[in-house]
Parts: C-alpha cells; structure tokens; sequence
C-alpha cells in the first residue's frame, strides 16, 4: 500500500507502466481525477492570468491612443507655433530694415539740420553786424542832423532878415533828422541844400 499511495502521489506522466499496472483500479480513479482537477485548476488560473493580462492590454491599448491624440495635438501646436515663429522671425527682420532706415534718416536729418544751423547762425551773425552798423550809422547821423540844427538856429539868430522865414528850414531839419519823416533819408544832397541855403 505505501508504494501504491506514492505512485498517487506522484504525476502519471513520470509513471511507468509496470507501477500503472500494478495499481487497482479504485487507485487509478483517485489518480486521474486528482490529475482531472489539478489540470482544471491550472487551467483556470491560466484563465485567469489570460483576462489579467488582457485587461493590461486594452489598458495599455486606451492609453496608447490617448497618447496618439495627445501626439497629434502637440504635433498640431508645434506646427502652429512654428508658422507663429517664422510669422514674428519676419516681423523682426522688418523692424530691424525699418529702425535701420530710421536711423539713416535721423542721422542724415540731424546732419542737414546742424548744416543749416551753421547757415542760420552765420546769417544772423551777418544780420547783427548789419544791425551795429546800421545803429552806428543813425547815430552818426542824429548827430549830423543835431550839429545842422544847430548850425541853421545859429545863422537864423545873426540874419537880419527874420527868424520866421529860417525857422521853416530848420523844422524841416530837425523833423528829417529824428527818423520821424518820410520825406527822404537824411544826409541826401537836397535836404542839405535845404538846410544850409537860407538864402534860396
């Protein structure tokens, strides 16, 4: 009986025929539904494992496709982003060419405008010295009218004649030599001639 209840221990398939025959039947029996069972038992854990890793598989098939979309969607925004890199590469180019040409034109325009700086400068200098001398030139000539004033008012007071007929000239003098008439410009040969003949 002890060799008999090893060999039910034991698998069949390491058996040998002469044991085999050996065993009754009843032990037989025992055998093979104990092998019957342990192989459903296998058979379902094997089951099992299958759906385990099947569940594993549409798991991983889900995630792969929403990493697919996912794929997609950076692929989208990538291209979309490089058209905006090229579309703002562009823009910088343009500014750059624009803030170039302004810069040429600034320093072209700050050159002209300091050449017409000087010019305007050297004709107001110019326009100045004219004023000096144009102020020189109404002193020099207030005083000349004063000195003819003067002059008439002398010879006016030692001519028999009168002083109503001298004064006239001399008003006339003394009028053309404040600036105030419009008569001619002081010192021209007429009015001298005026001024300086009581007789005519």
């Amino acid at each position: 009986m002890g060799s008999e209840g090893e060999i039910i221990n034991r698998e069949l398939s390491k058996v040998s025929d002469e044991d085999l025959l050996a065993c009754s039947k009843e032990e037989l029996v025992i055998r093979l539904r104990k092998e019957e069972s342990e192989k459903i038992s296998a058979l379902i854990q094997r089951g099992r494992l299958i759906k385990e890793v099947n569940k594993q598989l549409q798991g991983h098939l889900l995630e792969i496709r929403e990493l697919k979309v996912i794929n997609q969607r950076l692929q989208e925004e990538n291209t979309e982003l490089r058209d905006l890199c090229c579309f703002l590469d562009d823009d910088r180019l343009k500014v750059k060419k624009l803030a170039r040409e302004w810069q040429l034109f600034g320093h072209h325009a700050a050159k002209v405008m300091r050449e017409d700086l000087g010019g305007y400068l050297k004709k107001l200098a110019d326009l100045e010295r004219m004023q000096d001398g144009l102020v020189k030139e109404n002193l020099d000539l207030k005083e000349l009218c004063l000195v003819l004033e003067e002059e008439c008012v002398s010879r006016s007071d030692s001519s028999p004649g009168g002083s109503t007929e001298l004064n006239l000239p001399c008003m006339v003098a003394r009028d053309l030599g404040d600036g105030s008439s419009s008569t001619g410009s002081v010192g021209s040969p007429d009015q001298l001639h005026l001024v300086c003949s009581p007789d005519d």
